[in-house]
């Protein structure tokens, strides 16, 4: 469907400019077995060390050295002790900035997705939905984990190419779910009247 990649320039910008413009892009997992793709309908941005609920706000460590390098790097991190989280690595190298992927509508792979995710009741639509409505849960569906955290977006297994036009009217900001810091930061954003969204 779509197939032209992102540009390396695209990721080099701040979190808060990539984050909005990553909607309506597609993001695409490629394994030798299943090729998943889905739109990306809801992102939050987090900005590196001035940001007190960024992984990054603490300085480098082992589990966090990802978020800085060159934007244009894919991010995994475990958490809950259940599920992986992946987000797109922004800014400068040092920056430690990223953009949390937090939902997405499948549009490839779906069967896969249903197995992975063993939602496999295909007359029911709203289990279709539940497929990529939240971070954890995407991951899940599209085959995405650890093993892919530091993997180049410009190269063949997990990528984002160009995808739908998002009308500025039709992007909506909110605060971040989920965290107890930096609370106050209006830099969730998602498509309006999406269903794929996890929370409205």
């Amino acid at each position: 469907m779509f197939t032209k990649k992102l540009k390396a320039s695209f990721y080099k910008r701040p979190s808060i400019i990539v984050a909005p413009r990553l909607l309506g892009k597609i993001l695409v997992h490629k394994t030798p077995e299943e090729s998943y793709s889905g739109i990306i309908v809801e992102v939050e941005a987090y900005a590196g060390t001035d940001d007190e609920a960024s992984h990054a706000f603490k300085g480098v460590r082992e589990s966090n050295k990802v978020m800085f390098e060159q934007g244009g790097v894919f991010y995994v991190y475990f958490t809950y002790g259940s599920h992986f989280c992946c987000n797109v690595v922004t800014g400068k190298a040092g920056s430690g900035e990223a953009v949390l992927i937090r939902a997405v509508e499948p549009i490839g792979g779906i069967n896969s997705m249903r197995v992975n995710r063993k939602l496999t009741d295909v007359e029911n639509k709203k289990e279709l939905i539940l497929l990529g409505n939240g971070p954890g849960k995407l991951c899940q569906a599209m085959g995405i984990s650890k093993q892919h955290n530091g993997n180049s977006l410009l190269e063949d297994t997990v990528f984002i190419t160009e995808g739908l036009r998002i009308k500025p009217e039709n992007i909506c900001t909110s605060t971040r779910i989920g965290i107890s810091r930096s609370v106050e930061l209006p830099w969730r954003f998602y498509i309006k009247n999406n269903p794929y969204v996890s929370k409205i």
